[in-house]
């Protein structure tokens, strides 16, 4: 990889040419496949994006002239053209982050892993570069894998659309797809005639893959000294045999695969999104009002076989969560009652749609929260550890969380029973623990175990944290019960009651410490001291699970000491 060992930073592009830029796109498709295969990673949007970048980095002075990448998972070319080599930690401690990142490089501004938000960041930019006579910097917002369906993009199209002079150029990376192909009725209008009906100045289509092509329409659009857009058709997946041929996008993000051929390295065991699937899926069957909704995200979060049974009972509104939760309330009212699957980091978006447009009018509908808690390796902005504060705050609101396989499904029963309340499900990433049964039920609370003793502490296992719960249990030398309410919210009097029967609570739990189940339990508890041990209100870098929780205090070992 002899050009590519060459480049310390972008200003060493520009002094190769055309043969040279094509053995250099070459090689960069080899190494990406090469060290993403071995880390896990997003594969097929950067292989989509190479000659892109290239063209990018040869036209604009990036740091000086700023760029911003939507969503930043397509941003690992741009992190080796800015001298980010070093990949075998991609997304691991200590290693690279797979989105832009400060703390990385001059060259990153927006971590940019929430969709459909580079257009707003990079009007803003260029809004205040011009007010503060900067104005000879263009921003370059790179806009792609379905970001166009997200509203916020639209807002501010809107905005850039105003008439006002700053240098801003946007370019649509449009490969027609994000987790899988891009819906919804502007897509299918076409870029070039929503770009022109708001009176914005449009370069293309031109070829994504042919960088001569692109340096001569980006060349134009920095010329313009305006917004301008610039259309790019690209194909995901680019170079890689495996990934073209790919109709599901498996490629899009990948864990260690084999290179030769795109398999896994180690299979996947069954896991909670596993367990979700089959049992909506029966539910389906069962219950011909249940409709299911996804954010563009049908396959990641277990819908695809729903929809493969049902396809005139999924809706797939795009990267719009706020859309999602307000078209599922509007579904509740007619009479049905729809199950909205989102990763947890992603309702984020729409808590105000569950607050005033679902709650406040007692909407029968399932909110299923993937990937709640910590997720490690995508990082600060995936780990879905807000929503057990966040919707603590939501009047009428009922939570539960699973602690396994069949927990998922009982309370996925459950929940889509409940007509005049907004019901959630959250459970985490990966593959299922092994089955934790009860030794009884009081009341509707789990009792996982159970010893006599003096001093007698209750401990309440929340979720997926009932192994660390059971384990701390064991490690003290005191009285102690561990139970499980699976519904943590509202609180339940069952585990109030229990509570007065012990001299201390401790909650265990992998969302935040202030405002989560703990709070709440230390709230409606008022003659026994609470502890909560969760998360700290802070950005938790990327690493393991197991390695967040640690660096979290939230071991078997660091709990059972503190309440030895």
């Amino acid at each position: 990889m002899a050009l590519l060992d060459g480049l310390d930073g972008p200003e060493d592009l520009r002094a190769l040419r055309g043969p040279e830029l094509d053995v250099l796109a070459a090689e960069i498709r080899e190494f990406l496949v090469d060290r993403v295969s071995r880390t896990g990673g997003h594969l097929g949007p950067n292989l989509g994006v190479v000659e892109l970048t290239l063209a990018l980095h040869r036209v604009f002075d990036s740091p000086r002239d700023t760029l911003v990448f939507d969503t930043g998972h397509q941003s690992y070319v741009h992190k080796l053209l800015t001298g980010r080599r070093d990949f075998d930690r991609l997304r691991r401690r200590d290693g690279l982050s797979g989105y832009p990142s400060r703390a990385e490089s001059a060259h990153d501004v927006v971590e940019n892993s929430h969709a459909s938000t580079a257009l707003s960041w990079a009007d803003g930019i260029a809004h205040a570069r011009a007010l503060s006579g900067d104005g000879d910097r263009t921003v370059v917002a790179v806009i792609g894998d379905g970001a166009l369906t997200g509203g916020m993009a639209w807002e501010a199209l809107n905005n850039i659309a105003d008439g006002t002079p700053r240098r801003l150029v946007v370019v649509v990376n449009d490969n027609g797809r994000s987790y899988a192909p891009t819906v919804g009725g502007m897509m299918r209008r076409g870029v070039e005639g929503i770009i022109k009906e708001l009176g914005l100045s449009y370069i293309g289509p031109v070829d994504g893959h042919d960088v001569a092509e692109l340096e001569v329409a980006l060349r134009g659009a920095r010329a313009a000294g305006g917004p301008v857009v610039v259309h790019a058709l690209t194909e995901k997946g680019r170079g890689y045999a495996p990934a073209e041929q790919d109709v599901a996008d498996r490629f899009h993000a990948v864990g260690r695969i084999h290179p030769e051929t795109g398999l896994p390295v180690v299979p996947s065991r069954f896991g909670w999104t596993g367990v979700f699937a089959e049992e909506v899926l029966a539910l389906g069957r069962d219950r011909p009002d249940l409709v299911a909704i996804t954010a563009a995200m049908r396959q990641p979060v277990g819908l695809a076989p729903f929809g493969e049974a049902f396809p005139g009972r999924i809706v797939d509104v795009g990267i719009a969560e706020q859309h999602a939760v307000t078209t599922a309330a509007g579904m509740a009212f007619a009479g049905l009652h729809p199950v909205v699957a989102l990763y947890a980091t992603f309702l984020n978006r729409a808590f105000d749609q569950v607050l005033m447009d679902a709650a406040l009018h007692r909407a029968g509908i399932t909110l299923v929260l993937d990937r709640a808690g910590i997720t490690g390796d995508d990082g600060p902005s995936h780990h879905g550890m807000w929503d057990l504060a966040m919707l603590s705050l939501v009047p009428g609101l009922r939570l539960a969380a699973p602690r396994d396989g069949d927990t998922l499904r009982t309370a996925l029963r459950e929940a889509v029973d409940v007509r005049d309340a907004v019901t959630v499900l959250r459970y985490p990433k990966g593959a299922l623990p092994e089955p934790v049964p009860a030794i009884e039920v009081r009341d509707g609370v789990d009792v996982l175990f159970h010893r006599d003793g003096p001093d007698p502490v209750l401990i309440v296992s929340v979720g997926a944290m009932a192994p660390t719960a059971l384990a701390v249990a064991h490690a003290l030398e005191r009285g102690v019960t561990v139970v499980d309410p699976r519904w943590v919210l509202p609180v339940p009097s069952a585990l109030v009651r229990l509570a007065g029967e012990h001299a201390q609570v401790a909650v265990i739990e992998d969302g935040l410490r202030e405002g989560g189940v703990g709070a709440g339990v230390a709230l409606a508890v008022r003659d026994v001291p609470v502890r909560a041990f969760g998360l700290p209100r802070e950005f938790l870098a990327h690493g393991t699970r197991d390695e967040v929780l640690t660096s979290a205090g939230l071991t078997a070992e660091r709990i059972a000491a503190e309440l030895a």
